[in-house]
């Protein structure tokens, strides 16, 4: 199958979004910065930077965000969660965020402080959940904010049609779209989709994807965050632990299967969790139709709060 470009624009018909992380060291710093250099002439239509369990990377997360907006023209959008803070302190991350001419917010419940799996415990005077969180930053400014969305349910919900409910409170808190947990199997997706607009949930329900590069890594992600992984990807990579040339085809070409069948069945905007590595995304996008265009935006403006 082949994308064809828009004859108006000469542009892909789909848009994309890319998450980073912020680094812990100087080389993954220089790791992250090359990745952002590598992508950012596809013209995303914004990349959003995680915020650690617990508040733990608050200050880098904060810091990557003000520079991407300050010395690049990507439109940049903060990850915050509700974690091991109070309102008031939250309040304050969100006004410094406005102050830096940050317009999109990822609002999340965030892991508990003890770890994936343990009980989560509101901080005494904080946002309670994601919903609660969603509501205070709209309280505070004109925010995009965006939330997560699970397509087999957050490991910690009773059922799907609970977890389905829940997004509807943090929608109806002003959430005004929904990014996906990675999924392997697109029916998984779609057949969620459909549960969602049953629902009344009408804001874009954006599919996140993971490019699998490593194979056991991707393993684990999914264990904690409750995404299935199918048999037959254990296949593709089944024998290659030692053959790192050979995985990187077998990633490219099954994440391009993933992709193409998306479009194919009509998504017309992907969320890439790159893991702070480009080319294997950036190979993806080419195969969209997306090319490097030319540096034109502006500077985003600050936020008055």
């Amino acid at each position: 199958m082949i994308v064809r470009a828009s004859r108006e624009t000469g542009r892909s018909p789909v848009s994309v979004s890319f998450e980073f992380f912020p680094p812990k060291t100087a080389e993954m710093e220089e790791t992250l910065w090359a990745s952002i250099d590598r992508l950012a002439p596809l013209a995303p239509e914004f990349v959003s930077v995680t915020y650690g369990a617990g508040g733990s990377t608050r200050e880098r997360t904060h810091a990557t965000v003000a520079r991407i907006a300050r010395e690049t023209v990507l439109a940049p959008a903060a990850h915050l969660t509700c974690v091991a803070a109070s309102r008031d302190e939250i309040d304050e991350v969100v006004k410094g965020y406005a102050r830096d001419g940050i317009r999109h917010i990822v609002a999340l419940r965030g892991d508990p402080v003890s770890g994936v799996g343990t009980p989560y415990l509101p901080h005494p005077h904080g946002y309670a959940h994601a919903c609660d969180l969603v509501a205070g930053i709209k309280r505070l400014g004109d925010f995009e904010v965006s939330v997560s969305a699970y397509p087999e349910k957050h490991p910690e919900s009773p059922s799907l049609d609970a977890d389905i409910d829940y997004l509807k409170a943090k929608v109806d808190a002003g959430a005004g779209r929904a990014i996906t947990q990675f999924f392997f199997e697109n029916d998984v997706y779609f057949r969620y989709l459909d549960k969602v607009r049953a629902r009344g949930i009408d804001i874009p329900v954006v599919p996140g994807l993971l490019p699998v590069t490593n194979f056991k890594q991707a393993s684990n992600f999914a264990t904690r965050t409750g995404a299935s992984v199918p048999g037959w990807l254990l296949k593709r990579f089944e024998g290659l632990d030692d053959d790192p040339e050979t995985r990187k085809l077998i990633a490219a070409a099954v994440a391009a299967e993933q992709v193409m069948d998306l479009v194919d069945r009509g998504v017309t905007h992907i969320h890439f969790y790159t893991l702070n590595r480009a080319d294997l995304v950036y190979a993806i996008c080419h195969l969209l139709g997306l090319r490097p265009q030319a540096a034109t935006a502006a500077a985003p403006q600050a936020l008055a709060v």
